[in-house]
């Protein structure tokens, strides 16, 4: 699937940055360069490896009350966004969106340019082209305070029904959660927290350019993506991997998920229980938000590896097992053969998610920081708000 991609405010450039920098590592194409990155501020960011200073752009710089952003004011960077969006409409026109098969915007909702900014360019965007408009969401921590919290609940209202479809990350399992390093520095954690959602991105939706009459009938193509995505809502990602080595790395793990782990030779698993067992594992482990599974309208999934690791017989084995755990019969599956890789991966797609714990305890947190807000304003004190990766 070939989409443009925009971030919007510091958390969602930079992300942005990580993705162009994973795909241009590998060999897989998901941009093909055509990006952008906005910012409110008052100073040039220039600390990108991979968005070269042409395709970023920075609005605000003459608003009174900027400075280095927008200090988590949602309200002030939608009214910046809106004024200054012809500074933002001047670099989308150099991006070829009819060679595209879609937008995917990429925002932190905890802070107040992504959160705000976002959701103007969101319905700009869908005023402005007749392609899909995703957009990826980086949901604040716990800890990062009441007011990303009200950020973020603000802005998936808006953003929801404007978008046809919003992917989000959980930053609370990834940096902050009880499976993280908590010792770790906080910078060292959203980098590793980046990476992370950044591979999936390009797994799921990048592919390597490939002769047309090569292409399988089990291939995943951008249709099956749209198709799986157009009920919009929320969705969610889960992924798995596993190494290919002389041992038997990729036989030997899967083998070992079996009971008995497989000590008897004579009790290979079959190609279809090795793919089940891939796929188990990538809904099983974090996905990028945690969700109840059976609440998913469709689904998908999409096996990768080298051609021989990819039977039929294994495709439609997982896609039965996936519609059994999620309970709906728009479960997709494809593969993305890639001779001579050196791993085999599984990565799943949820779509339109409705039942998200984290969900609820964001807008619980809220609506409570909202609470708060007004018994200030009438005791006339002021409640600290935490400085977080998310603040622009």
């Amino acid at each position: 699937m070939k989409l443009a991609l925009v971030g919007i405010g510091g958390a969602g450039s930079r992300l942005v940055d990580t993705i162009r920098g994973v795909e241009t590592a590998g060999d897989r194409k998901l941009c093909y360069g055509h990006l952008l990155t906005v910012d409110i501020s008052r100073t040039v960011d220039d600390e990108f490896d991979h968005v070269p200073p042409e395709k970023h752009v920075t609005i605000g710089d003459t608003h009174r009350e900027v400075d280095s952003g927008v200090d988590g004011d949602q309200d002030l960077a939608v009214e910046i966004s809106r004024t200054d969006f012809p500074e933002i409409h001047r670099t989308l026109d150099s991006i070829p969106m009819r060679k595209l098969d879609g937008v995917l915007v990429v925002a932190g909702l905890g802070g107040g340019t992504g959160s705000g900014a976002g959701a103007v360019l969101v319905e700009r965007l869908q005023d402005m082209y007749d392609k899909p408009v995703y957009v990826l969401g980086v949901l604040p921590g716990e800890h990062e305070g009441g007011r990303p919290a009200l950020n973020a609940a603000r802005s998936l209202r808006s953003l929801v029904p404007a978008a046809d479809s919003v992917v989000l990350f959980d930053n609370d399992r990834w940096v902050s959660g009880s499976d993280a390093d908590t010792d770790a520095d906080d910078n060292d954690g959203y980098a590793r927290a980046n990476r992370e959602l950044a591979s999936r991105i390009v797994t799921l939706f990048a592919r390597e350019d490939t002769d047309p009459e090569s292409i399988g009938a089990n291939t995943m193509d951008s249709s099956d993506l749209i198709r799986t995505l157009s009920p919009g809502g929320v969705a969610s990602i889960g992924y798995a991997e596993t190494d290919l080595d002389d041992g038997g790395g990729f036989l030997s793990w899967l083998r070992s998920l079996l009971p008995g782990g497989g000590d008897d030779d004579s009790d290979e698993p079959t190609d279809a229980v090795k793919i089940q067992s891939l796929v188990r594992q990538a809904l099983n482990s974090r996905l990028t938000l945690p969700c109840e599974v059976s609440s998913a309208e469709r689904a998908l999934v999409v096996l990768s590896g080298p051609p021989e690791e990819l039977s039929r017989r294994g495709f439609e084995s997982a896609r039965q097992w996936l519609e059994e755990e999620t309970e709906t019969v728009e479960v997709l599956a494809g593969d993305d053969p890639r001779a001579g890789a050196s791993t085999v991966s599984a990565v799943v797609l949820l779509s339109n998610v409705t039942e998200v714990p984290r969900i609820d305890s964001l807008q619980r947190r809220a609506v409570e920081h909202e609470g708060a807000g007004e018994n200030e304003d009438r005791n006339g004190t002021a409640d600290p708000v935490q400085a977080t990766d998310e603040s622009d």
